[in-house]
């Protein structure tokens, strides 16, 4: 009796299984997947792109403001040596580009003194140097170390902000030696030592620097 209920219940199911879809059995057959086992996982980020190599450095805006300081002034090229050749340029402002340019020509001028001192002593030559020329290079030497000495005031001037007074300091420093130059063509024509003439010609040049620079620096704070 018992085989016979087993065997009825047996045919029931495999009945039933018959009528159930084959989506449903196999959904029901179907072993787990592992990913659902474990929980929903994000997917790694796609490696993020190599960056793009940087744009070529544009020029400085301290070189910017050398360049268009130095247009300003009627020796373009000697503006961008003297000023470049000192390495505060690259943080300096226009008041500090000035003091560089009017610190460039006391240099210059110290080295006309010590060239007229040097031609005065004979130290350039082996011919001795009469008394007439003697005294003119002296009086040369002292003429540069004025211009040196103005200068040097100039710089002051331009720490104070005196503007007017620097370029009055810088115009003198540029007419000191021409006194030179004026009494060797009184007292020793065609005498005039051409190293001298060379040093008179560059510190005009470097204070006309000096002054088209304060004159830019000036207008800047009227």
């Amino acid at each position: 009796m018992a085989a016979t209920t087993n065997t009825t219940k047996a045919a029931l199911v495999l009945a039933l299984l018959a009528l159930l879809p084959p989506s449903i059995l196999g959904a029901r057959t179907r072993p787990s997947s592992p990913h659902h086992s474990q929980g929903h996982k994000r997917s790694p980020p796609p490696a993020s792109a190599t960056p793009p190599p940087p744009a070529p450095a544009a020029p400085s805006e301290a070189a910017g403001l050398v360049h268009a300081t130095c247009n300003s002034t009627a020796y373009y090229d000697l503006c961008m040596s003297t000023i470049g050749a000192d390495p505060s340029s690259a943080t300096a402002d226009v008041r500090g580009l000035s003091s560089i340019a009017v610190s460039a020509a006391a240099v210059n001028a110290s080295g006309g003194a010590a060239t007229a001192v040097a031609l005065a002593t004979g130290g350039n030559t082996t011919t001795a140097v009469d008394g007439t020329v003697q005294a003119l290079l002296r009086t040369c030497a002292t003429k540069y170390g004025e211009a040196r000495d103005a200068l040097s005031a100039a710089r002051d001037s331009i720490a104070q902000q005196d503007y007017d007074y620097a370029s009055v300091h810088v115009s003198a420093a540029a007419e000191y030696p021409q006194v030179c130059r004026v009494l060797f063509q009184r007292q020793r024509p065609g005498e005039y030592p051409p190293e001298l003439a060379a040093r008179r010609e560059t510190l005009r040049r470097l204070c006309t620097v000096a002054l088209d620079i304060i004159t830019l620096l000036s207008n800047k704070t009227n």
